[in-house]
C-alpha cells in the first residue's frame, strides 16, 4: 500500500533548479535510502517529503495532501531529523527526548507516566541511560546524534525520515542505532526513508534504493538491482567494484594501478 506518494516535485534556489519532476512512493513498513553524490538533491528531497521545503508538485501521506495537515497531525504522522538538528541552550538529554511526546499531549495537557516510561526505553536502547542529566552541549558530536534519534523514536511515528543518520556515529553505534531503527520498523510497520553516502549501509538496511543524480532519480529498485559498479563510477566519478559478502553488497573504492 503507498503511504507517501510525491508527484512531480521540483525545487528552484534562486533560479537553480535543485529537483526537477521527482515523483516516487513508499509503502508501508518499507526502508527506502535516497543515495547519490553531493548535491544530487538528496537532502532537498528528504525536507520536502517532510514538508518543510516548498515546492512545486503535489505530497500526500495516506491519501491527504499534506499541505491539509496541520503542525500538530504532521508531528504526529512523521518524525524528521536533520542533519544538524537546533540545539536548546541548557536542555538535558532526558528533557530534550522528551520533547518526542509534545505531538501525543492533549492541549495545554503534561506528560504522564507513559510518556516518561517510553522515554526512559528509548534512552536505554540508544546507550544515553547514564546521560539524562547532562546538557546537550557537553555531549560529542556522536552521543548528540544519537539523541536526535532517540527523540524521533520517542515521537512514535508511522514514518520516520533520517538524514544522514550515522554521520557522526563510530562504527558499533552505526549498527545499534540502524538495528534499533529496524527492530522498531518490524514490530510496529514503521515506514522509514533515509538519506545515506554510506552505500553499503544503504544496501544492508534497504529493501529499496533511490539513486539521484543533478536533482533527479537515475535508477531505483532493490539495491542489487541499483547498485551497479559501472553506474556508480559514472555518477561518483570514481572506480568501485561492489561484492558480495553474505547477504550484502559492500561497495569499495577500486585502487587504480596506474600512475596518476
Amino acid at each position: 500500500m503507498n503511504l507517501f506518494v510525491v508527484n512531480e516535485v521540483g525545487v528552484r534556489i534562486e533560479d537553480v533548479p535543485i529537483l526537477s519532476d521527482v515523483s516516487l512512493s513508499v509503502n508501508t513498513g518499507e526502508w527506502v535510502s535516497i543515495v547519490g553524490p553531493n548535491g544530487a538533491g538528496k537532502t532537498t528531497l528528504l525536507s520536502v517529503m517532510a514538508g518543510l521545503q516548498k515546492a512545486s508538485g503535489s505530497l500526500s501521506i495516506d491519501g491527504r495532501n499534506i499541505t491539509d495537515l496541520t503542525l500538530r497531525e504532521r508531528a504526529r504522522l512523521l518524525a524528521y531529523v536533520p542533519q544538524h538538528p537546533e540545539i536548546p541552550p541548557g536542555m538535558t538529554v532526558n528533557s530534550y527526548v522528551l520533547l518526542g511526546r509534545t505531538p501525543h499531549l492533549p492541549f495545554l495537557g503534561m506528560e504522564g507516566s507513559h510518556d516518561f516510561r517510553l522515554v526512559e526505553q528509548v534512552l536505554e536502547q540508544f546507550d544515553l541511560s547514564s546521560m539524562g542529566q547532562r546538557t546537550l552541549e557537553s555531549l560529542s558530536g556522536g552521543e548528540l546524534q544519537r539523541c536526535h534519534l532517540a527523540r524521533a523514536i520517542a515521537q512514535a511515528t508511522p514514518i520516520v525520515f533520517l538524514d544522514e543518520p550515522t554521520t557522526a556515529l563510530d562504527l558499533g553505534h552505526q549498527q545499534q542505532a540502524l538495528d534499533r531503527i529496524r527492530l522498531l520498523r518490524e514490530e510496529h510497520q514503521v515506514t522509514v526513508v533515509m538519506t545515506m553516502h554510506d552505500l553499503t549501509l544503504a544496501s544492508q538496511y534497504s529493501d529499496r534504493i533511490i539513486l539521484m543524480s543533478k536533482g533527479r532519480i537515475a535508477v531505483e529498485g532493490k539495491p542489487a538491482e541499483v547498485l551497479d559498479p559501472i553506474r556508480l563510477s559514472e555518477l561518483y566519478g570514481a572506480q568501485v567494484k561492489v561484492l558480495q559478502v553474505d547477504d550484502h553488497l559492500v561497495v569499495v573504492p577500486s585502487v587504480s594501478k596506474e600512475n596518476p
